[in-house]
């Protein structure tokens, strides 16, 4: 049995790994703000797990905490596209300061980091699909966090730490938020109410939506597996417009009703698409649920 430390733990991923590592055997400290993250998103583990309200910005409660686990799981991070227009300086000192604080004590323990990295470092991608060597263009303060982040996990590599960033496509799920790529969350929400859901921009752009169970056996995996440090898409090359996401969900509730359109949003990319070959190859790891079988499950059990 290990103790891994997962922050962010209350929310949508994060909740997701602490089930599944528990499940394996393991004991699991979460370290969550509880800002974006929830403590209902725990209640089926909430008697099985270490929770400590905190901050990943506050380096020493990090040294008393990573003094006493075996590996990390680094899931912390603001993650509203929009807010962090309005808000860069405090977007940077979360994500990347708090990231910064955490990889230090990772190095000076000897701890293995498994962080959530995005496929948003790539910004609009010149070739479809995008591999992990493709040019790197964030159009948005949120995206320069995750490649900001990026350069440290390199700058610390070489420094001896085993560290390995998840560049996570779309992921959807149970428990997702609004603030997390939460166009499935809300338009779910929508539809469930027979209202037509509304669509930023012309609908025509396109996401590579990952599911959250393969998202956390791909990050367990990478925990357990011998590689020291590297870079992976986690994503399903396959792509779903924003328009037949609508329609889809649309016809899985049987509903006479058709999207609306609203103006688009600043930063939005406009296709998304995951080369999964790296991934596959090095860890095995393959996706095994599509977001159309999610959503007719989902929406035939209301």
């Amino acid at each position: 049995m290990k103790n891994f430390l997962i922050t962010g733990g209350a929310g949508f991923v994060g909740s997701h790994l602490a089930e599944e590592l528990l499940k394996k055997g393991n004991s699991v400290t979460i370290l969550d703000n509880l800002i974006t993250g929830k403590r209902s998103n725990l209640k089926k583990i909430e008697d099985k797990i270490n929770f400590i309200k905190g901050d990943i910005r506050d380096q020493k409660l990090l040294e008393n905490i990573c003094s006493h686990v075996d590996g990390i799981f680094h899931q912390a991070a603001k993650a509203s596209v929009p807010e962090s227009f309005d808000k860069p300086k405090e977007y940077h000192d979360v994500n990347v300061n708090g990231t910064e604080n955490i990889f230090t004590q990772a190095k000076k323990y000897g701890i293995k980091v498994i962080y959530a990295s995005s496929s948003s470092v790539y910004g609009n991608p010149i070739e479809l699909p995008i591999n992990e060597n493709a040019n790197k263009n964030p159009i948005n303060p949120y995206a320069q966090t995750k490649l900001d982040k990026e350069r440290l996990a390199e700058k610390f590599s070489k420094k001896g730490l085993k560290v390995i960033g998840m560049r996570y496509f779309n992921i959807f799920g149970e428990r997702q938020s609004k603030e997390y790529a939460g166009v499935v969350t809300l338009f779910l929400e929508l539809i469930q109410k027979k209202i037509p859901p509304k669509i930023n921009g012309d609908g025509l752009q396109s996401r590579d939506f990952v599911f959250v169970e393969d998202v956390i056996k791909a990050n367990i995996m990478a925990m357990e597996s011998n590689i020291d440090h590297a870079f992976f898409n986690v994503g399903t090359n396959t792509s779903t417009s924003i328009l037949e996401l609508a329609n889809i969900m649309i016809k899985a509730a049987n509903l006479d009703i058709k999207p609306i359109f609203g103006p688009a949003l600043d930063g939005d990319i406009k296709f998304s698409l995951a080369d999964i070959s790296l991934i596959t190859k090095s860890l095995d790891w393959c996706p095994t649920k599509t977001i159309q079988e999610w959503l007719q499950q989902k929406l035939c059990e209301k």
